[in-house]
């Protein structure tokens, strides 16, 4: 089976991990505050927190933006359910902006609107506004920035697909135009760390916020105490949980962290092959690179052109599978889920993301990916698929 992701790992990174294994920490230890900092420095931010998943990553940093019940945030329903439950998991609102048909990432348009509609309606704005970089490729984050000016909400990057991407001549983690910036480190990502989370901010008040919430709530600093019983002492001044990244998480991280530039120069060539391989053929290609877009490749989407007919992408997914070639659908609109379904969310309000849904392909794309194994996904694609015997 050609799997439609999968990690690397290298000599290396193995022997970094055990050589965590045989010290004295497994967990607290210093390897952590290396991989902070070695994140920190590669998106060009001042600080970076680490977690066990992104999607701690994302509850603890709405939180630390003093999200709860009763606020709205707003992101897109084009992504993995873990950015809207994270909103859900601090007692806010969630709603939906329907995305950009080009991009897949947040329609600017449609959040402006929504934005107005709200103000004129006298109805809430959102505390925080989640825009996703699907596949990699950013968001239009100055265009968001200044709409944040003009609306007052605070603005967290979900960048989970994206890290090694640049938007505006900056690596995606400065936070140029954010106040957090979230990665993932789950195995079919860029780099990995098994499971594992990120936030890059230049907020050093956030970024103690992150620690703290990330372990329990508590603080050993003397200067935070109210009381100082002896060298043992900790205080817990919140309601934290256990968020940690191990060391042997960080060890790995620092190790593939190495090799990122390589990971993402080899997902940009494999894309830049499918645009050859499927140019003229009858699917829609992801939008490529641009001087202020670069992205990370995550992702591969391919979209079967508009009035297909309502079985064929079905047809395609499983005919490729059975063949051997792992393709998925990245991702089932939120909203269709069944618990956000019972909050009242309609798909008719979001056209461009049912649009995306029915006709989106997500192809094979990872570092380790020979030329062999793309030709043999492109082949199967482009065979006639016989349509006229089933419909």
């Amino acid at each position: 089976m050609i799997p439609y992701g999968k990690q690397n790992i290298s000599r290396e990174d193995v022997d970094a991990v055990v050589r965590v294994l045989q010290s004295d920490f497994i967990t607290q230890g210093p390897v952590l505050p290396r991989f902070e900092e070695a994140i920190a420095h590669r998106c060009g931010a001042v600080h970076c927190v680490a977690v066990n998943n992104a999607t701690s990553a994302l509850h603890i940093s709405l939180l630390s933006l003093g999200v709860g019940p009763g606020d709205q945030v707003w992101t897109v329903p084009i992504t993995f359910v873990a950015t809207a439950n994270a909103v859900l998991h601090c007692g806010a609102d969630v709603d939906f902006v329907d995305i950009c048909p080009d991009t897949f990432n947040m329609d600017i348009g449609g959040l402006e609107r929504k934005l107005a509609q709200a103000r004129a309606d006298g109805a809430p704005l959102p505390k925080v506004v989640v825009p996703v970089h699907l596949t990699g490729r950013s968001c239009d984050m100055a265009a968001i920035a200044d709409l944040s000016g003009k609306y007052g909400f605070r603005v967290l990057e979900d960048a989970s697909h994206a890290i090694g991407g640049h938007y505006d001549g900056k690596p995606i983690g400065a936070c140029a135009h954010s106040d957090l910036c979230v990665f993932s480190f789950h195995p079919v990502k860029i780099m990995t760390t098994g499971e594992g989370g990120a936030i890059t901010t230049n907020d050093p008040g956030l970024a103690r916020k992150l620690s703290v919430l990330r372990s329990h709530g508590i603080t050993r600093d003397p200067q935070e105490m109210e009381r100082h019983d002896g060298p043992w002492h900790y205080e817990q001044h919140c309601l934290g949980y256990n968020y940690r990244m191990t060391e042997m998480q960080a060890a790995l991280g620092l190790s593939q962290l190495t090799r990122l530039d390589r990971f993402v120069a080899q997902r940009r060539q494999l894309a830049g092959r499918y645009d050859v391989r499927l140019e003229g053929s009858r699917y829609l290609l992801p939008s490529g690179d641009t001087p202020a877009f670069g992205s990370s490749w995550h992702l591969y989407v391919v979209r079967l052109p508009r009035g297909s007919p309502p079985l064929e992408r079905l047809h395609l997914v499983e005919k490729l599978r059975s063949g051997g070639i792992g393709v998925n659908v990245h991702y089932i609109p939120v909203y269709r889920h069944p618990h956000y379904r019972r909050m009242g969310f309609s798909a008719a309000d979001f056209p461009a993301s049912e649009s995306y849904y029915d006709r989106a392909v997500s192809l094979p794309l990872f570092y380790d990916m020979t030329e062999r194994q793309q030709d043999e996904v492109v082949a199967c694609l482009l065979e006639p698929q016989g349509f006229q015997t089933i419909f």
